[in-house]
């Protein structure tokens, strides 16, 4: 369980969006019109995982903030036994390639706390925990903001969201900086605390042979592209599971 929750929540509220569009598109100016995030809202979820064989339960709240200009995620998870195992934070503007991120820093159980800054004058992004710099080129995101990105491409460029299409990304985590890529999959419809909820799965693309841990997420078009299930599964078999039992709209 040490292995994988870590990983886990590092991955959870997990960025999104390096196009060539996207990157011409650095500059932080206010978010014109057709820029649309997710409305602000509190998200609980209940998670089940599975870790050789054990079951494992917990649950998260998720307080996402849309201030027009700029943005905040904020999370706390819980697991049975172990009490709180993660506090993440994600703050930063919205402006024309979506959310622009400029902190965001993570404790998790038993561990220090790490940031990740993204200093837009110098246009570099340096962490906390490791003496690794990065020039920034525009579009990237951090672990925590990730899945709020894609929620507003999704909200803001529908048409792009077709099932099979491919979404390349830039990601910030603890001490460096990644290639992702999603791939939007077929419709869904998942059962859950509030009922069954048609969705649209989007899954990180892993390569042949690669021993990357894989990330599904299940957005709701009908609910503001709320992220209403996320998966995040190790390449043994291992997995963490977290669905949506409550939204509750913020002002």
């Amino acid at each position: 369980m040490k292995r994988i929750l870590p990983r886990y929540f590092s991955s959870l509220l997990l960025a999104c969006a390096v196009s060539a569009a996207h990157g011409a598109a650095f500059a932080q100016t206010p978010a014109p019109a057709a820029i649309n995030p997710p409305p602000s809202a509190q998200l609980d979820y209940t998670i089940v995982a599975n870790q050789r064989g054990l079951p494992l339960h917990g649950t998260a709240v998720l307080q996402w903030e849309n201030s027009k200009d700029h943005y905040s995620i904020s999370t706390e998870t819980r697991a049975m036994l172990l009490g709180k195992i993660l506090e993440a934070k994600s703050t930063g503007a919205i402006d024309a390639s979506g959310l622009a991120p400029h902190t965001s820093t993570e404790k998790r159980f038993r561990k220090n706390p790490t940031t990740a800054t993204f200093n837009r004058e110098a246009r570099t992004i340096t962490f906390s925990a490791s003496d690794v710099s990065y020039a920034i080129k525009g579009g990237e995101q951090d672990r925590n903001s990730v899945i709020w990105q894609l929620a507003t491409m999704a909200r803001s460029t529908p048409k792009k969201f077709k099932q099979g299409a491919t979404i390349p990304m830039v990601v910030a985590g603890q001490k460096d900086v990644d290639p992702w890529a999603f791939k939007i999959g077929k419709p869904e419809t998942i059962k859950t605390a509030l009922g069954s909820i048609k969705t649209v799965k989007i899954s990180k693309l892993i390569k042949d042979g690669g021993k990357e841990q894989k990330i599904d997420i299940w957005f709701a078009p009908a609910m503001e592209w709320y992220p209403v299930r996320l998966r995040f599964t190790e390449p043994e078999g291992d997995f963490i599971e977290q669905t949506v039992a409550k939204v509750t709209p913020q002002s």
